[in-house]
């Protein structure tokens, strides 16, 4: 039986080269090192930034045996939305959430966010064939999803915040995107916890998230520690 760690690993070809830029060049804002194995290289407030998973690694996301172990049913029935509620998917990939979470908010909307072509043509196939009248896809950018201001009631990433090239760009992104109060939720893989079987720089610790939550104008409201392997974190922007 192939471990998860083993099939995550089997999926993510290395699609940038941040690592090549020289040793200790800094920015205003990342710093540059030697990548590590399956880093960057570049550096957000201590932590190395993985590299991006392709979408030909998709079948990954929709593996049989995600549900058990993730439990991604109870982390739906803790979102803060109701049926008229406006949520973005950011990194959506095959849209494994974005297809859960429409039919929950029937007068509402869903737009689901992906960067990569293969993703997004992939999206809009599957919301035509569901007739998800109410998902949106939309093609982001490593910088922002694109998403319209001050129209989200909850946006969600869902093991995607620490591949963003970009981090601050896009929660500052994020947080124009947002109503007043309008929240975001990452679910990440536990960095505390060894028995989450995972390459170390995909899964993030509370307190390294908050650390960058904080910092681009977001406050932890829950600290939800309820599924199998990761965190959920609910900001709400300041």
């Amino acid at each position: 039986m192939i471990s998860i760690k083993s099939a995550f690993l089997l999926f993510i070809p290395l699609v940038c080269s941040v690592g090549s830029i020289g040793s200790n060049q800094q920015d205003k804002i990342y710093i540059y090192k030697t990548a590590s194995e399956g880093g960057t290289g570049k550096f957000y407030y201590g932590r190395e930034i993985a590299h991006v998973m392709d979408f030909s690694g998709s079948a990954w996301l929709e593996r049989n045996t995600r549900q058990v172990e993730e439990n991604a049913n109870l982390a739906l029935t803790k979102l803060p939305i109701d049926k008229n509620s406006v949520v973005a998917d950011i990194g959506a990939g095959t849209g494994y959430y974005t297809f859960k979470i429409y039919p929950l908010v029937p007068k509402g909307t869903v737009y689901s966010e992906e960067i990569q072509d293969d993703a997004v043509t992939y999206l809009k196939n599957k919301a035509g064939q569901l007739n998800a009248m109410n998902v949106i896809v939309v093609k982001g950018n490593e910088k922002s999803p694109e998403l319209p201001e001050n129209s989200i009631d909850m946006a969600m990433m869902v093991d995607v915040y620490h591949e963003l090239s970009y981090p601050h760009e896009m929660l500052q992104s994020i947080r124009r995107s947002l109503k007043p109060h309008g929240k975001l939720i990452l679910l990440e893989y536990r960095a505390e916890d060894p028995k989450v079987d995972i390459k170390p720089l995909h899964k993030m610790s509370i307190k390294q998230v908050n650390k960058e939550l904080t910092a681009n104008g977001f406050r932890l409201v829950q600290d939800g520690e309820f599924l199998p392997m990761q965190h959920f974190l609910l900001y709400e922007r300041n």
